[in-house]
């Protein structure tokens, strides 16, 4: 990481040299950002753009200052602002694209910077640091992806598992449905046997009162007497 970070340093810092027929803003916002005073450096960008917005290198070092206070949003506008002016040196359009690529990977915009890098190289073949950079570039998204299906592959196991249990689980929910089913039934046999040998023994029970009482003597009855 060190080392990235001092390669956007030495990119940031080249475009000074352009800047010599600048305005004395611009002038003096190289010399405040020399000195690390990078807010003091974006107000002199800034005033320098008042005088002329179609300056690249007021563009292009206003988001230098910016990138350098971690603003990298708005550092990016910049540099799109710088690359859309169509300076016509290469050089110039390249380091334009190293350092968006530079904001977007801050940004953890990992394949839009690839892309910016990509396009600076179009521009600048020879340009070693923004083959590292890209190269890094590269490397931080290769390890997302295998991040990524590690992570998918870890779901889909879950919810194997997860579907297996379920499996396991949905005999033993139903046995409860089941046995009451079953209960009832049984009960309902039950009642009907013992309701069977219920009436079947009352039956007995007539037959053998009417039996006995057949074995008996009959007795007279009674009447009630009238009183007239």
């Amino acid at each position: 990481m060190r080392k990235i970070v001092y390669i956007l340093m030495m990119s940031m810092l080249a475009i000074s040299v352009w800047a010599q027929k600048e305005s004395d803003d611009v002038r003096n916002g190289n010399r405040l950002y020399k000195s690390s005073k990078f807010t003091e450096a974006e107000i002199a960008y800034r005033k320098g753009l008042l005088k002329n917005s179609k300056s690249f290198e007021a563009n292009y070092n206003l988001g230098n200052a910016l990138f350098r206070q971690k603003k990298y949003s708005e550092a990016l506008q910049q540099y799109n602002n710088a690359v859309s002016l169509q300076p016509k040196e290469k050089e110039k359009i390249a380091a334009a694209f190293h350092n968006t690529g530079n904001s977007l990977l801050m940004d953890k915009k990992i394949e839009e910077s690839i892309k910016a890098y990509e396009m600076a190289l179009k521009n600048n073949p020879k340009d070693n640091e923004t083959r590292y950079n890209l190269a890094y570039a590269q490397s931080l998204l290769k390890k997302q992806n295998q991040d990524k299906n590690k992570n998918k592959d870890k779901d889909k196991k879950q919810d194997k598992n997860k579907d297996n249990k379920q499996d396991q689980k949905q005999p033993q929910d139903q046995k409860p449905k089941e046995q009451p089913q079953q209960q009832q039934q049984q009960q309902k046999q039950m009642s009907k046997e013992n309701a069977q040998q219920i009436l079947d023994a009352l039956l007995q029970d007539e037959k053998n009162a009417q039996d006995k009482a057949k074995k008996q003597p009959v007795r007279g009855t009674k009447k009630a007497e009238k009183d007239w």
